[in-house]
C-alpha cells in the first residue's frame, strides 16, 4: 500500500510538472487505432443492429486485452516494474491537461474575448460551441473530466496498478469515440458505453464524495441524491450534480449537439457560473487530488504500523 502511494504521488507530480507528453503521446496512436478497427469492423447498410453490436462487442476486446495484458506483464517485471507502473499512471492520468485547457478560457472571458474563449471550450466539449454558455460549458466539463481523466484513472491504479489505469484509459477513450447514442453508435458502441459505465460506477460516487466533502456537503449530497437520476448518464450525473451542488452553482439545462438541442435537467444550486467559477471548479479538484493522496499515504502507513 505504500508503494502504492507513493508512485501515485509521484504520478501526480511528474503530471504536474510535465503536463501530457507533446510529441506521440499514445492516446493519439490508440486513436489511430481506434478508427482503423471501427472502418474494418463497422459493417455496412444490410448489417442488423444485433450483428453491429456483436461486431462492437469484438473492436472492443480487440482494443482493451492486447494492450492490458502487456501492461500488467511490464508491471510484473523485478526491478523495473515500478517505473512501467510509474509511467503508465502519468500517461493515464490528465489533471495537469485539465487545467491547461480550462484556464485559458476563464483568462480569454476576463479579458472579454469571448470569440476566443468559445473556440477554446469548443476544444473541450462536443456540443456546438456557437450555442452554448462559455463559464457554464467549462465548469461542467472540468467537474465530470475531474473524474473521467483523473479519478477514475487513480481508483483503478490503486485496484489493479499501471494494468487498471491504462485499462480505464483505453476504455474512456473508446467511450469518448464511440459512445454515442446516435444512429452510427447507439449499436457499435454499445459494449465500449457500457463497459466504461462498468468501470466508472465506483470511482465516479466516490468523485462526488469527495466534491461533496470539500465543499457545501449538505447541498452538494442533497443535489446528488434529487437531480443525479434524471441525467442520462448514470455516472456523470451524481459527479456533476455533487459538484455543482459543492460550489454552490447551476449547471446543465438544454444544449445543442450537432445542431440538434436536447433538453437536460438542472443541476446543482445557487448562481449561474462565471468566469470566476471555472477555478474554483479547477480548485476542487486539485484539493480532491491531495485528499485522495493523503488517504493513501495514512492507508500505506497503517498497513506497515
Amino acid at each position: 500500500m505504500m508503494t502504492t502511494a507513493l508512485l501515485t504521488l509521484a504520478a501526480v507530480l511528474l503530471d504536474w510538472l510535465l503536463g501530457e507528453p507533446r510529441r506521440r503521446h499514445p492516446l493519439v496512436g490508440f486513436g489511430r487505432l481506434v478508427a482503423y478497427t471501427e472502418q474494418k469492423l463497422y459493417g455496412g447498410s444490410t448489417v442488423t443492429s444485433q450483428a453491429r453490436r456483436m461486431r462492437g462487442t469484438l473492436a472492443l476486446l480487440l482494443l482493451l486485452l492486447p494492450f492490458t495484458a502487456a501492461a500488467a506483464a511490464l508491471t510484473a517485471l523485478p526491478y523495473v516494474g515500478m517505473i512501467f507502473n510509474l509511467l503508465m499512471l502519468y500517461v493515464a492520468i490528465g489533471h495537469k491537461s485539465l487545467h491547461d485547457h480550462a484556464r485559458p478560457v476563464a483568462a480569454a472571458l476576463l479579458n472579454n474575448d469571448d470569440d476566443e474563449a468559445r473556440r477554446l471550450v469548443g476544444r473541450m466539449v462536443s456540443r456546438d460551441s456557437a450555442a452554448l454558455d462559455i463559464s457554464g460549458a467549462t465548469t461542467e466539463s472540468v467537474l465530470e473530466n475531474g473524474n473521467d481523466g483523473v479519478f477514475g484513472a487513480l481508483f483503478w491504479f490503486v485496484i489493479a496498478g499501471g494494468a487498471g489505469a491504462v485499462l480505464y484509459r483505453l476504455a474512456n477513450t473508446l467511450d469518448a469515440m464511440w459512445g454515442y447514442r446516435n444512429d452510427r453508435y447507439l449499436s457499435f458502441g454499445w459494449a465500449a458505453a457500457r463497459f466504461d459505465d462498468m468501470l466508472n460506477f465506483i470511482p465516479a460516487r466516490l468523485t462526488a464524495l469527495t466534491y461533496a466533502a470539500l465543499g457545501k456537503t449538505r447541498q452538494a449530497l442533497t443535489c446528488w441524491r434529487e437531480q443525479a437520476p434524471a441525467w442520462d448518464s448514470p455516472n456523470a450525473g451524481p459527479v456533476m450534480a455533487a459538484g455543482a451542488g459543492a460550489l454552490g452553482i447551476i449547471i446543465g439545462g438544454p444544449a445543442r449537439y450537432l445542431g440538434e438541442w436536447h433538453q437536460r435537467p438542472i443541476l446543482g444550486m445557487g448562481k449561474a457560473p462565471g468566469f470566476a467559477d471555472i477555478e474554483r471548479a479547477l480548485r476542487l479538484v486539485r484539493h480532491g487530488v491531495w485528499l485522495w493522496l493523503g488517504v493513501l499515504v495514512v492507508a500505506g502507513v497503517l498497513a506497515h504500523a
